[in-house]
């Protein structure tokens, strides 16, 4: 079995729904785009895996500024999983985006869609890791994991995560010949948030999550982020984008671009209330990006490919794949 596939066959075996805060059709936006009439409002798409009530206080007072800068209304689209989100950019229900760089990857080759900024941490990074958790105290250990034996409940991300799905598979388990679906007694596909509930509360004794979660963990939700223990880190992964659709009016794209290249920069009383806004979202900044800040993860896509490829005997799709490869790290040898 395709190791890669198996994220998206426990989603369906788990029964995982895509659950949506309003019906796509509701979003508006590509109406108006469709019938070739101004655009009325901005649709901005969020992953949340507990919804609105989680994250809206935080971006509200960001996307409320957004439509200051645009001088159109804003409106936010919370979904718990890449796949409705991407969907949603793709039938121009959303227009701008905050995606993690697997899902850009996804939405720039499906959905139109362009990159104008990543995201900057509060510490000045712009990447962050993968990691694996265990229940503190457990005494589970990295080598257990990898031992097998179908001993321990599996929770892995989302088909479209980049640190719950892809940089697991490529940085551990593809490295050790390892496939969660033979090694773990079950594997359930979910969010990183619902992983990390899952192992603190026992239903899990092994998940991916990522060190931004962490962070968010460890603010929001402290009891549980204390019953959590980190096992693995993968090495640095591209952090999340700012994306928008290629069709978005020129004048507006405009707009959004430098709003978001500006925000929280400078001095003064109004800059410092921006930059309390980016600290509620654990950033310092947006750094001005196109797509080919994302080719690391391309990289691990193409990898992902090839280990596909190889597993089910198919010599055109490794040739195809080792060429994908060889042009994406010959790129980052020649970039500066």
């Amino acid at each position: 079995m395709s190791r890669f596939s198996l994220s998206r066959r426990a989603i369906l075996a788990a029964g995982v729904a895509l659950p949506m805060t309003g019906a796509l059709a509701a979003c508006g936006g590509g109406d108006d785009a469709a019938s070739g009439g101004a655009l009325s409002k901005l649709v901005f798409s969020i992953l949340s895996a507990e919804g609105q009530a989680s994250s809206g206080p935080l971006w509200q007072p960001l996307l409320d500024d957004l439509e200051k800068a645009v001088g159109i209304p804003v409106e936010p689209f919370f979904g718990s999983n890449y796949t409705v989100l991407v969907k949603a950019m793709e039938g121009n229900q959303t227009q701008v985006a905050w995606f993690a760089a697997k899902s850009a990857i996804e939405a720039i080759d499906r959905a139109r869609a362009e990159v104008i900024a990543r995201t900057v941490d509060v510490e000045g990074r712009d990447s962050y890791q993968s990691t694996l958790i265990v229940k503190a105290g457990s005494g589970i250990t990295l080598d257990d994991v990898m031992a097998c034996g179908k001993r321990y409940d599996f929770g892995i991300g989302d088909a479209q995560s980049t640190s719950g799905t892809l940089a697991p598979m490529t940085f551990l388990f593809n490295q050790r010949n390892v496939d969660p679906q033979q090694c773990f007694k079950t594997v359930r596909a979910a969010n990183h948030q619902a992983n990390a509930f899952g192992v603190a509360s026992g239903v899990l004794q092994v998940a991916t999550s990522n060190t931004v979660n962490t962070v968010f963990l460890q603010r929001q939700n402290p009891q549980i982020a204390a019953q959590i223990q980190e096992i693995w880190k993968s090495p640095p992964i591209p952090e999340s984008g700012i994306l928008v659709r290629e069709d978005l009016d020129p004048a507006i794209k405009e707009k959004v671009r430098g709003f978001f290249l500006t925000y929280g920069q400078g001095e003064g009383a109004e800059a410092e209330r921006q930059k309390a806004v980016l600290k509620g979202l654990n950033y310092s900044q947006f750094r001005a990006a196109d797509d080919s800040y994302l080719d690391p993860v391309r990289e691990l896509v193409a990898d992902q490919k090839l280990q596909e490829a190889r597993a089910n005997g198919d010599a055109a799709g490794v040739t195809a794949a080792e060429t994908e490869l060889n042009a994406l790290r010959a790129k980052r040898e020649v970039q500066p």
